[in-house]
């Protein structure tokens, strides 16, 4: 019976022993360092299953755990390791399957310090290459295959142009030549797209985004086997000091009984504002892959649910001064870097992207400064409407 719950239900009650916590309706906060014992015995054995006993909350923490439960049930996943943020749950997962020397195939249109963090901190570091490909073919991986591959590393929808890769074709390829796989499935999370059923080894969140959902906390969570996720704890996580802090987790926690519903209207706002941008005289184009139009649609419909809030779109002109003035002209939109909150947001990708990258890389993301990317939030759809038409209404 409770194998058959939805996602509603298990995000609000699953991993939670309230008869454990006095019946309180909402888990304490275990705001606790270390955790004590009656006797030699009862320590000693613990240290001997530490997987399974809370002994210090660098480790394992009961707050943290209760969260880590509900998202692996969302995921379809064994097991999930919280992070303290979206980097550190990238970078142990990329640490736990490679050694130096080897090869990493990732997609070009990768999140910017994930991308640093394969072409530079591992090429300097561990003497692991990394060949960038589209990925918008599964020929593009088979192709970038060479003996040393251990990783194929995916982003599916990606950053800025937000292309696919069809996941359980990529997954095949990877599972018939002993490659491991990861993906980034930020921006379409658990509820509208599961990896891990399509066969990906380990699937990546940051928090800070959708699970978390009121711009109020930084975090990271990994999903996958238990048996990754077992030594991801005893290696990356333990050696590396990767503590996610136990009040964060409740905030966590707090959120994801919201998800689904929160899902629902970023998607339904999402959609009306991409509509409205797609008919507009001084849009040139927009992406959006809930969108008919969007040149991967049919693959989107076939491994994807619904589609979050996060768009973009080009503006018709190219003058900087425009383009400056509808940016800083908008008002319910709010400028920042972030997305997946409750607010809407507005950001130029060229504002960071031409300090990460060199001009080759960022011509070959295939977008300019008249590219504009917005997270559309919960506010009434009618607003974030009418604030962009006022705005484009100055250029």
């Amino acid at each position: 019976m409770r194998d058959k719950q939805k996602l509603e239900t298990i995000l609000a009650h699953h991993g939670e022993e309230r008869g454990a916590y006095h019946g309180a309706v909402v888990p304490p906060i275990f705001q606790n360092s270390l955790f004590t014992f009656e006797n030699w015995e009862s320590i000693d054995a613990a240290f001997d299953d530490r997987m399974e006993n809370y002994i210090y909350s660098r480790g394992k923490n009961p707050t943290v755990n209760v969260v880590e439960k509900k998202i692996a049930k969302m995921a379809g996943g064994e097991k999930a390791q919280l992070f303290p943020s979206g980097m550190a749950a990238i970078s142990a997962s990329c640490l736990h399957f490679l050694e130096p020397n080897d090869h990493v195939i990732a997609i070009k249109n990768l999140y910017g310090p994930a991308s640093k963090f394969l072409k530079k901190y591992l090429s300097k570091k561990m003497n692991v290459e990394t060949t960038f490909v589209s990925g918008e073919r599964i020929e593009d991986f088979e192709n970038a295959i060479q003996d040393n591959t251990k990783l194929i590393y995916l982003e599916s929808p990606s950053s800025v142009v937000f292309s696919l890769q069809d996941i359980n074709a990529v997954a095949q390829l990877a599972k018939k030549r002993g490659i491991k796989t990861i993906i980034d499935n930020t921006w379409a999370t658990p509820i509208f797209q599961k990896p891990l059923e399509m066969g990906i080894d380990l699937e990546i969140h940051s928090c800070s985004k959708y699970f978390g959902g009121h711009s109020d906390l930084i975090g990271g969570v990994v999903i996958g086997k238990e048996k990754d996720l077992n030594e991801i704890f005893l290696n990356e996580y333990e050696m590396m000091g990767f503590k996610t802090a136990p009040m964060e987790a409740w905030l966590l926690m707090r959120s994801l009984r919201t998800l689904p519903m929160r899902l629902e209207r970023h998607e339904s706002n999402a959609l009306a504002v991409a509509n409205f941008l797609e008919t507009h005289p001084k849009i040139a184009n927009v992406t959006y892959p809930g969108l008919p139009s969007f040149p991967q649609y049919e693959l989107g419909q076939k491994q994807m649910s619904g589609y979050g809030g996060l768009l973009a779109f080009q503006l018709k002109t190219t003058e900087l001064a425009k383009i400056k003035l509808f940016f800083n002209s908008l008002e319910v939109f709010q400028k920042g870097v972030g997305w997946g909150g409750h607010e809407s947001l507005v950001y130029v990708p060229a504002i960071s992207y031409l300090k990460e990258l060199d001009e080759e890389q960022f011509t070959g993301l295939g977008i300019s400064t008249s590219n504009i990317r917005i997270s559309v939030g919960l506010e009434h759809k009618d607003d974030l409407i009418n604030d962009l038409e006022e705005c484009l209404k100055l250029i």
